[in-house]
């Protein structure tokens, strides 16, 4: 029998909206798993954090991070097939700065639809920059690249989700190569400004790429201990695992070995604050995910399912199995999710 940990980000609503979303939930499935249980835990994030809580989690289960950190950059570049060839490795998101009232702000970037030709041109801009200053540039995908930047040591950044919708001055990389990045990034600014991409992208109403984000520093990558399938995640956490679905159609496949699987559509809700569009979602998962992993846990397909649920602001981890699905004194219900 399989032990499946499914991580879903952001399926923990902010507690000042959690009673509402709570009650308009209709999710009798999902109710069951976070109920009968045989294990629970929940963490707070800690002020100030450089990475979302489901982000740690992984990195840390994953071996690529400890302490809050998450260095995935090596390993997602293998992922897409890329040879880091030692060095210190950067994954570089490109993205869309606005200027708030009083603070920049960074958009999220499913919100910045980028093609891969659009891409591939605004990369070919920035690579001959960075190699003008002794930095190699690769390709992954059109909102994944890497930036190798052996001399940058001590270079602390914020995963892209950490920051969507900040005040950036909170989370600028800080340390002694901080210069040097800014100055790079200013450089690739200003060649991007007048960039034909660019130039089409206002024409079509759609948000220009202006800037990137620097992060996720890595050398290694250990083997991962199980495999790791996902679903709508961002391009860098899906070239973390064997495999990257379109959907969950295929899901009864996954249920037969051990596996972690990351689920990740209502991340662009929950980030936007759509509780809306979060509840329609919550509504899908429970069709087309939680129905039918409660069924696999009770005929005896999955041993145990652990349940990784996370918020900007913490992490709930519960475990079941067939025999904790036998503990009917305990009312179904989703207070876990306050």
């Amino acid at each position: 029998m399989a032990h499946i940990t499914l991580v879903l980000p952001f399926a923990l609503p902010l507690p000042e909206f959690a009673p509402d979303l709570i009650r308009a939930l209709n999710t009798p499935a999902l109710a069951l798993l976070l109920s009968r249980t045989s294990s629970a835990s929940r963490t707070r994030t800690a002020e100030h954090t450089h990475a979302l809580p489901h982000e740690t989690w992984l990195a840390r289960a994953l071996g690529l991070g400890a302490a809050g950190r998450v260095d995935v950059a090596v390993a997602a570049m293998r992922g897409f097939g890329l040879e880091p060839e030692g060095g210190v490795w950067y994954i570089v998101s490109p993205g869309h700065i606005q200027i708030a009232r009083t603070h920049l702000t960074m958009a999220d970037t499913r919100q910045v639809p980028l093609n891969d030709d659009d891409s591939r041109a605004l990369f070919a801009t920035a690579a001959g920059l960075c190699e003008d200053i002794g930095h190699a540039l690769r390709y992954g995908d059109a909102q994944t690249w890497f930036l190798r930047a052996d001399d940058w040591t001590g270079f602390e950044t914020a995963t892209p989700d950490t920051v969507v919708n900040m005040d950036l001055t909170d989370f600028m990389p800080k340390g002694q190569p901080a210069l040097a990045y800014r100055r790079l990034q200013n450089e690739v600014q200003m060649a991007w400004h007048a960039h034909p991409v660019n130039a089409a992208r206002e024409a079509r109403r759609v948000p220009i790429v202006n800037a990137f984000w620097v992060w996720g520093a890595g050398r290694t990558a250990p083997a991962p201990s199980q495999p790791l399938a996902s679903v709508a995640v961002p391009g860098w956490l899906g070239a973390l695992g064997e495999q990257r679905l379109a959907t969950l159609e295929g899901l009864a496949d996954l249920l037969s070995t051990d596996r972690t699987l990351v689920v990740g559509p209502l991340a662009e809700a929950a980030q936007a604050s759509d509780w809306g569009v979060w509840l329609q979602v919550m509504g899908q998962l429970e069709e087309t995910l939680f129905a039918p992993l409660l069924a696999a846990v009770k005929a005896g397909r999955v041993g145990k399912l652990t349940l990784v649920l996370s918020s900007r602001e913490g992490l709930l981890e519960t475990t079941t199995s067939a025999l904790a699905q036998r503990k009917f004194w305990r009312s179904p219900t989703l207070d876990a999710l306050k």
